[in-house]
């Protein structure tokens, strides 16, 4: 994402001498080479300098010969030239004046990738529009313009660029009086564009990193750091195994480094700026530079402590100085030595960094009212200065662009012409002379675009300082340097890096005054080798990349399980353990229960679903029966047949059919058994025991039976004593649950069972509880509330965990 400034570049730059660059609304014209007077066609020639032929070359330049030009009615286009693999084209065309539509002008426009269907794309370019004069190349008619093109501004340059009697006349010598024919020539320029196929890897073997909205500083910063590959090395070597994924800073600058040295694409950032502590928001909030380097890098220096790598971070970026103070009139020094990791120099009313150098170490005169505080010697006046003691192998230089305004009262930035040079010499600046020459090359630029307010932050590194590239010959061309634009990389000259960074006004459209360099990077020429010392795959522990490695594995199956959820839908499924351990009305509270959850395809059939369930309550191949739970009318939950009918149905369309979650209970062959119980739909009902313990005054569920519908509630009888551990004579007091807050008594055990029960169904609830003397305390009565009918017992209650445990232990014993 491009904020405030950068989203400035569809402004239309104003030329030197009046005319105003502009772009063309050609939707509604055949771009296409028209016909001229129904007969004759444009003739084109089109000629490319340059011996590069590769498609994704920063810079070309193009020709266009448009023959009978006194006689062009219509718009044309040249054929296309290929730059940063977008297909850059002239349009031209016959445009009225403004102030006299009898004159004719040349609208000239340079046209980019107008064919492209997509809306996301963008390209920010410099080019030079010129009408080629055909004796003196001194008089070209030359204009430039500097556009960000992007799909409703695909084309910029000049509605009239040039009238045509101006360009026809003879002694102009702009136009072939022979075969009324003129060239209209075009050198562009152009960045790497974003939105498109853009292969980072492949045209300079490294890849960017992803914008998460405004997090192009941090990008940039995180570039410098991975370059600086003694660092990286470090980074790799810190312990990391037992830390939290989510919320090391060091594992997540581990895992970023990683993948830029191995991925393919651009790299994503977010667990990163996670580890920081940042919310979203943070994302799309710039922060200081500055402050952020120091803050990671003091990180990374209390996670090296104790370790191999300790140490690193000061022996790369650690230099010191010596603060003082010195009275002029009396013997008295105060000095102290420090520290630094970076040099901040003021910018403003300063040529270049020898300039800002020389103002950091200037004296500063304490007098007046400002004399120094000497002690026992007084107030005296004193000179207060600081010296460097010595400069570390990697000099990171912040130049103070933003400064405080008190007649705004705001912070404003300052884009004033600021040089630096790519050798830098630092031995006159030091207090005295170290053993190595304080002499420097340049190795990363990190350019700002925009205002105090906010813009866009890119960096130019130079990786191997040595300038060279494999092949290559002395000369701009062959300096390694790339242009890192968030995600998007490619190759740069020299000046692209630092000529044109150094702000200022200026007569090329390229420099635009609000793009400049904030920090700079330097290395030591004498320890180049060791902090640009190559990193292999070996340096990288095993550890760490088979944790990185586990981590994709995992992302990617949760990628593919997002891509496909639509495809899925979760069954809900509870075992007859949940029955057991609730001890109130109903069988289960649903929403309290041990569920198991099976993600399943919508178009798998029910009847296939039971060997998914047997596999994950471990028991054979065909030992599960389902169960649906459903609300009845009474709301009431109780479970019902699955039918023939829904076994043959999708789990779609039962989903369809029903406007709730979907829960089954999963019945399996009970204590010893080894097979399901026989089941007739016709004749049969699975009727749901629970036991009344007066006692314990608990409600514990014992067990499931099929009960035939034709026989006496009677038969029922020695299963329940079996059941609870009752003696084989005793007397049984059974109620119907019907729903919480109401039972049935079923006092004439001697009905069949249909007759005996309330609607007889699946799933229906026998309360049944002892009446014998001695265990009788309470009794459960037709309203549900709990009836004295004797002493009360004196035996301690046991706890309903203890009833719970031993009921069930029983009842699974019983099988």
């Amino acid at each position: 994402m491009k904020i405030n400034a950068e989203n400035a570049g569809a402004k239309r730059p104003t030329t030197g001498d009046g005319d105003r660059a502009e772009a063309m609304d050609t939707s509604d014209q055949d771009m296409t080479l028209q016909r001229i007077n129904g007969d004759q066609h444009v003739d084109t020639k089109m000629e490319e300098d340059g011996s590069d032929d590769d498609d994704s070359r920063a810079e070309a330049t193009f020709r266009f010969t448009i023959s009978k030009f006194s006689q062009m009615r219509e718009s044309t286009l040249s054929p296309p030239c290929m730059v940063r693999n977008l297909p850059w084209k002239i349009l031209a065309m016959p445009r009225p004046s403004n102030s006299d539509p009898s004159v004719k002008c040349l609208g000239f426009f340079l046209q980019c990738n107008a064919e492209s269907d997509s809306t996301t794309w963008t390209c920010s370019a410099s080019a030079e529009l010129r009408l080629l004069h055909r004796l003196d190349p001194e008089k070209h008619y030359v204009k430039k313009i500097h556009h960000v093109f992007f799909h409703k501004e695909n084309d910029w340059g000049f509605a009239h660029f040039k009238t045509m009697k101006e360009i026809v006349e003879a002694s102009n010598g702009f136009c072939d009086p022979v075969k009324d024919s003129i060239t209209l020539e075009v050198w562009v320029n152009a960045d790497a564009p974003h939105g498109v196929q853009w292969d980072s890897k492949r045209h300079t073997g490294y890849v960017g990193l992803k914008n998460q909205g405004a997090t192009c500083y941090m990008n940039s910063l995180l570039q410098t750091l991975f370059f600086t590959n003694k660092l990286r090395k470090a980074v790799y070597k810190m312990p990391t195994d037992c830390d939290d994924m989510t919320k090391s800073v060091p594992l997540a600058l581990q895992r970023v480094f990683y993948e830029l040295q191995n991925s393919e694409k651009p790299v994503g950032t977010k667990k990163l700026t996670k580890s920081f502590g940042w919310e979203t928001l943070d994302t799309f909030m710039q922060h200081d530079v500055q402050e952020l380097c120091r803050v990671l890098l003091d990180n990374i220096e209390s996670k090296m402590k104790g370790t191999v790598v300790e140490g690193t971070i000061p022996t790369l970026f650690e230099g010191k100085m010596i603060s003082y103070v010195k009275c002029k009139h009396v013997n008295y020094v105060s000095s102290r030595t420090e520290p630094f990791y970076d040099v901040q120099l003021n910018v403003k009313d300063k040529k270049n960094i020898y300039e800002s150098f020389k103002d950091y170490v200037s004296v500063e005169t304490l007098d007046g009212d400002n004399k120094y505080d000497a002690g026992d010697y007084g107030l005296q006046e004193a000179e207060k200065g600081v010296k460097f003691v010595s400069f570390p192998p990697v000099l990171h230089l912040h130049l103070m662009r933003f400064q405080y305004d008190p007649i705004s009262d705001c912070n404003v930035k300052i884009n004033d012409r600021f040089e630096f040079p790519e050798h830098l010499e630092l031995d006159d600046f030091l207090e005295q002379k170290e053993s190595t020459p304080a002499h420097y090359t340049l190795h990363a630029v990190l350019v700002h675009s925009g205002d105090n307010h906010g813009g866009h932050y890119v960096v130019f590194i130079n990786p191997r300082v040595d300038g060279k590239v494999s092949g290559g010959q002395d000369g701009d061309h062959c300096v390694q340097w790339c242009k890192f634009d968030d995600d998007v990389v490619s190759r740069c000259t020299k000046k692209d890096a630092i000529d044109n960074n150094f702000g200022g006004d200026s007569d090329d459209v390229a420099s635009r005054t609000c793009t400049n360099a904030y920090m700079l990077v330097y290395i030591r020429d004498s320890d180049k080798d060791d902090v640009l010392q190559a990193v292999e795959a070996a340096d990288i522990p095993e550890s760490l990349v088979a944790r990185l490695m586990d981590e994709k594995r995992l992302e990617a199956i949760r990628k593919r399980e997002r891509q496909e959820a639509h495809l899925y839908m979760t069954l809900n499924v509870v075992s007859e353990e949940e029955f057991y351990r609730h001890q109130h009305f109903d069988l289960c509270n649903i929403e309290k229960a041990e569920v198991k959850q099976f993600q399943v395809k919508k178009n798998t059939f029910l009847r296939d679903f039971p060997e998914t369930v047997c596999r994950a309550f471990k028991c054979s191949s065909g030992q599960a029966r389902l169960w649906l739970f459903h609300i009845r009318s009474n709301n009431t939950i109780r479970v019902k047949h699955v039918d023939s009918a829904m076994l043959d149905k999708t789990l779609r369309d039962i989903a369809e059919a029903s406007d709730q979650n979907i829960f089954f209970l999963a019945e399996m062959p009970c204590g010893t058994a080894t097979a399901l119980q026989q089941y007739d739909p016709d004749s049969d009902v699975l009727v749901l025991f629970k036991y009344y313990d007066p006692k314990g005054r608990c409600l514990t569920y014992v067990g499931h039976v099929f009960a035939k519908l034709k026989e006496p509630l009677s038969h029922l009888f020695p299963e329940m004593r079996r059941r609870a551990g009752l003696p084989a004579d005793a007397e049984l007091l059974v109620h119907e649950e019907v729903c919480p807050g109401s039972v049935n008594v079923l006092a004439d055990h001697d009905k069949a069972l249909e007759a005996a029960l309330d609607s007889p169904d699946d799933g229906d609830i026998l309360v049944f509880q002892s009446t014998c003397r001695r265990d009788l305390g309470w009794v459960w009565t037709t309203s549900t509330s709990r009836r004295r009918v004797g002493p009360r017992h004196s035996q301690r209650r046991q706890s309903r965990s203890t009833t719970d445990r031993s009921l069930r232990h029983r009842c699974l014993s019983a099988g």
